[in-house]
């Protein structure tokens, strides 16, 4: 087992180290964190709380990992933050445990990047191979599906919920549901149609891409109601798993409705 710690790092008694964990200068680990195999932190990183970081996770200056909620109602409540494997977390990231309300833990998968000064709020959920550019916010309860990518000085509403691959452009405010694969901009954020680039980056095949442009005009682009245009997609092209996705989401349950494209008549 080999760990380098650096002499100015502080490590508390009680934390649990993996083995190839770096801690360079200036660090501070609580007692009651966990950091796995081979994890990296450079100069002045301080994880606190009940936290539990993946392996090969690396976590650059100036981040503050773990510290309490910025929630009044927070009471000291015992909640956890877990971190996956893999992670790139940049420079004056912040991210915080759950609260009482929300389950007490908030999660993050493996191999996301969190650039710089981006923010984790206490009970989020975000899943695997996301990207969060610089500054942008995650409100409280938010939940993030794997492969979504929220643009640079974004902030997301507490309790929205972003759908898998779904695309956030940058200065964008969020207060809305994005379903899986949209892509969404503006101050308040509107459907501008599917994420295309990411969808073809990520090798969806043709075939799939021509169900999804077409579900996504009968969806978004024609009269009646939503919920009835649903059920003509679900029964049309529901064989497609990434149609059912689309569709799935949207019949959940939502605490904030959906963001639809702009000039839509439908109730959101």
């Amino acid at each position: 087992m080999t760990r380098s710690i650096h002499p100015s790092a502080v490590v508390e008694e009680g934390a649990t180290l993996g083995e190839d964990v770096q801690i360079g200068p200036f660090c501070h680990v609580g007692g009651e964190v966990r950091l796995g195999d081979g994890c990296v932190l450079h100069a002045h990183v301080v994880v606190a709380g009940r936290t539990d970081v993946g392996p090969a996770t690396r976590i650059f200056p100036f981040a503050s990992v773990g510290h309490p909620p910025q929630d009044l109602k927070y009471a000291g409540e015992p909640s956890t933050l877990e971190i996956g494997s893999g992670n790139i977390i940049r420079e004056h990231v912040t991210m915080n445990p759950g609260t009482k309300g929300g389950g007490m833990r908030t999660v993050v998968g493996d191999r996301n990047l969190f650039m710089m000064g981006a923010h984790v709020a206490h009970d989020c959920r975000v899943g695997s191979g996301c990207v969060l550019a610089n500054n942008a916010t995650l409100g409280g309860h938010v939940i993030v599906e794997d492969g979504a990518i929220i643009g640079g000085l974004a902030a997301v509403h507490q309790f929205v919920r972003v759908g898998t691959q779904a695309m956030i452009g940058g200065l964008s405010a969020v207060v809305q549901d994005v379903i899986p694969y949209g892509m969404v901009l503006g101050d308040r954020a509107t459907l501008r149609g599917l994420n295309w680039i990411g969808l073809k980056r990520a090798g969806t095949d043709r075939e799939t891409l021509a169900r999804l442009r077409k579900s996504y005009r009968q969806l978004f682009g024609e009269e009646g109601p939503i919920g009835g245009r649903v059920d003509a997609v679900s029964a049309k092209y529901g064989d497609d798993p990434m149609v059912r996705r689309i569709v799935e989401f949207m019949g959940a349950e939502s605490d904030r409705g959906l963001c639809l494209p702009e000039n839509s008549g439908d109730a959101a």
